[in-house]
C-alpha cells in the first residue's frame, strides 16, 4: 500500500509530460496556419468591398453636387425675378453677371403687366398673329400710347426658354444700332414671357424673297446685304467683347417701311472670349443651312461663323433660293454647296442670278457681289473676310445704286436700268 504512491506518479508524470507536449504544439500549429490562409484570403475579400465602397462615394458625391447645382439654378431664378405687378425689372437679367460691353449701354426698358399686353393684343387674338418662330408666336400689337409693337410670347421650353429670354432681355437692353431691331420692353407675368419689340412693318426678308409677285429689286438687295453687314459690324467690331449672334438667316431680318432691315433673333447669341474672332466653345445650335462647317463639326464658334452664316444670306439675295431644299434636283439641295463653284465662273453666276430679277442688275456689280459672298461661305474660317471688309467692299456698290425714297420704287419694275 505504502508503494502505490512512490510507482504511480511516473505514469502520471509521463502522461503529463505528453501531454503538455502535445499541447505546445497544437496552438504552434494553429498559430501557423491563422498567419497564412486568412492573410490571403482578406485581400481577395477586402479590396474589392473597398472599391466599391469607393465608387459608391464618388456616385453620391456627383450626385450631392448635381442637387447642389440644381438648387443654385433655382435660387438664382427666384431670386433675379424680383416682381413688380409679376414683371422683371433691374438689370442682370440672366441670374449670373454679364460680361460688361465696351461700346455698350444699358438702357432702361418698360416693363409690361400681362394685362397691357394682352390688351395691345386684344387678349393675344390669332388675327393679330404675324409671324412664327421656334420660341414662339409673334403678334401684332399697339401700346397705350398708341405706339405699333411686335410682341413676341416665349413658349414654355424650361430652363432652356427662360435663359434664351433672359438673355435677349439682358443683351438687347445694352444693345443700340439703327441696324438692330429696338426692345421696347417685356414682360413676366407669372409664367408668362414676352419681349416687346418696335414693329417692322415689311415682316423678315425671307418672306419677300419668297414671293413670286412684286420681288425686291437689285438696289435694295444691296441697301439690305449692306445694313445687315453693318449690324455684324457693330457686334463684332464696336462692342468688347465680341457679340457673336449665332442664329444670323433671313427670317431674322426684319424690314421697315421702307425696306431698311434690322437684324433680330438674339435668343442664341453669345458673348465672345478676348481670344482671336472671339473664339469659344459651346452647344451647336442654329438653323440648317446656315452652320459655319467648323462650328457644326467642333461646336468652336467664332465671329467668322457669323460671317458664313452672312454669306448664306448674300446667296439667298443673289438667287431667290433657300438655304435647304430637298425639292431642287439631285446636288441643288444644299445652297452652299451647288452655288460655290459657280460664284468666281462669270458666266454660271449670271446663269444662278434670282430670275425675278429679269436682268434688271448690273453684271459688273453682280460679279463683284458673288466675289464677296464666295469669300464669305469659305469651309476654313481663316479665309473668310472679317464683317468690316465685307462693309467697305460693299458701300460702293450702294453709292452706284442708289434707293428710292418712295418704298414704291423698291418693288421690280421700278429699278434702275440695268449697266454693263
Amino acid at each position: 500500500m505504502e508503494n502505490l504512491p512512490a510507482t504511480s506518479p511516473p505514469p502520471s508524470n509521463g502522461i503529463i509530460h505528453s501531454h503538455h507536449h502535445h499541447l505546445e504544439h497544437v496552438p504552434q500549429t494553429h498559430g501557423h496556419h491563422h498567419e497564412i490562409i486568412p492573410s490571403s484570403s482578406l485581400l481577395i475579400v477586402v479590396i474589392p468591398i473597398i472599391i466599391v465602397i469607393l465608387l459608391l462615394a464618388i456616385l453620391l458625391l456627383t450626385l450631392m453636387l448635381r442637387r447642389l447645382q440644381l438648387s443654385r439654378d433655382t435660387t438664382t431664378t427666384s431670386t433675379t425675378v424680383a416682381t413688380n405687378g409679376g414683371c422683371l425689372r433691374g438689370s442682370g437679367l440672366s441670374g449670373t453677371p454679364q460680361p460688361k460691353l465696351r461700346g455698350a449701354q444699358q438702357v432702361q426698358v418698360q416693363v409690361f403687366s400681362l394685362k397691357e399686353v394682352e390688351t395691345a393684343t386684344n387678349k393675344f387674338s390669332e388675327a393679330n398673329i404675324i409671324g412664327n418662330g421656334a420660341s414662339g408666336a409673334v403678334y401684332r400689337g399697339v401700346l397705350r400710347d398708341g405706339t405699333a409693337a411686335a410682341i413676341k410670347m416665349f413658349r414654355s421650353h424650361g430652363r432652356y426658354g427662360e435663359r434664351a429670354f433672359r438673355l435677349e432681355v439682358d443683351l438687347l437692353s445694352r444693345l443700340r444700332s439703327p441696324y438692330i431691331s429696338e426692345l421696347l420692353g417685356y414682360c413676366a407675368d407669372q409664367h408668362h414671357r414676352l419681349l416687346v419689340f418696335e414693329y417692322m412693318p415689311n415682316g423678315s426678308l425671307h418672306s419677300h424673297l419668297r414671293r413670286t409677285q412684286s420681288p425686291l429689286n437689285w438696289a435694295i438687295r444691296l441697301k439690305i446685304a449692306l445694313d445687315s453687314a453693318r449690324a455684324l459690324e457693330y457686334l463684332h467690331e464696336h462692342t468688347t467683347p465680341a457679340v457673336i449672334h449665332r442664329n444670323l438667316k433671313s427670317t431674322n431680318i426684319l424690314l421697315d417701311h421702307n425696306f431698311r432691315p434690322k437684324l433680330s433673333g438674339f435668343g442664341l447669341a453669345k458673348i465672345g472670349s478676348d481670344k482671336l474672332n472671339g473664339l469659344i466653345s459651346t452647344r451647336v445650335l442654329g438653323t440648317t443651312g446656315y452652320l459655319a462647317p467648323e462650328y457644326a463639326s467642333t461646336g468652336k464658334l467664332t465671329t467668322k461663323s457669323d460671317v458664313y452664316s452672312y454669306g448664306v444670306i448674300l446667296l439667298e439675295l443673289l438667287t431667290g433660293r433657300v438655304p435647304f431644299d430637298t425639292t431642287r434636283p439631285p446636288g441643288e439641295h444644299v445652297l452652299v454647296s451647288w452655288a460655290l463653284p459657280r460664284l468666281t465662273n462669270r458666266d454660271k453666276v449670271m446663269e444662278m442670278i434670282d430670275p425675278a430679277l429679269d436682268g434688271q442688275y448690273s453684271k459688273k456689280d453682280l460679279i463683284q457681289v458673288a466675289a464677296i459672298t464666295a469669300m464669305c461661305v469659305q469651309p476654313e474660317a481663316d479665309y473668310r473676310p472679317l464683317i468690316t471688309d465685307v462693309v467697305q467692299s460693299l458701300m460702293p456698290l450702294v453709292k452706284k445704286n442708289p434707293v428710292a425714297a418712295s418704298s414704291n420704287s423698291l418693288r421690280f419694275g421700278h429699278s434702275p436700268s440695268p449697266r454693263a
